[in-house]
């Protein structure tokens, strides 16, 4: 998988992936066909918009499922402390550990970001929805968290 394979425009086909993600289990795109996935980027466990962000996902967690929808977040954090951080926060979805930045890079969410005053390298918050059918149906950019998922579960409740 390289950069050249990134999902650069909606209705594109997402290449098939595997990832180590929390539970000791493997997220394979393929075991999710036949049902929506959202994807959710953050950049580090246990930080302020990165809680609120997979609170708000977590507390509607059973609607995401009711629209045939599940939910995955990806940072990367290892395995060890998102373990952590879904036990902390009860989050009843996986986590994936992306330290080598390979999924990071397949959706192109790593940018140069202010802080402090100082450029750094992180991921940029994103959030993507993938169909049934494993094509990317939908993506969000530099989310803002407030609202914004409930912006994503009004768009995968409108799909059929």
């Amino acid at each position: 998988m390289t950069v050249a394979d990134t999902p650069s425009a909606l209705n594109c086909q997402v290449p098939e992936f595997s990832a180590a993600m929390t539970g000791g289990k493997t997220f394979q795109l393929t075991d999710y066909l036949g049902k929506k996935i959202v994807i959710y980027f953050y950049p580090k466990d246990n930080t302020p918009g990165c809680t609120t962000e997979s609170i708000a996902f977590r507390d509607l967690h059973a609607q995401l499922q009711q629209a045939n929808t599940e939910v995955v977040g990806i940072s990367r954090d290892s395995l060890r402390s998102h373990e952590g951080f879904k036990s902390k926060l009860a989050l009843p979805f996986d986590l994936i550990s992306d330290p080598d930045e390979t999924l990071c890079a397949l959706f192109n969410v790593m940018k140069m970001k202010n802080m402090y005053g100082k450029q750094v390298r992180g991921i940029e918050r994103s959030t993507f929805v993938i169909d049934g059918n494993g094509k990317l149906v939908k993506e969000w950019r530099g989310v803002k968290v407030a609202g914004h998922v409930d912006e994503v579960l009004e768009f995968v409740s409108a799909q059929t």
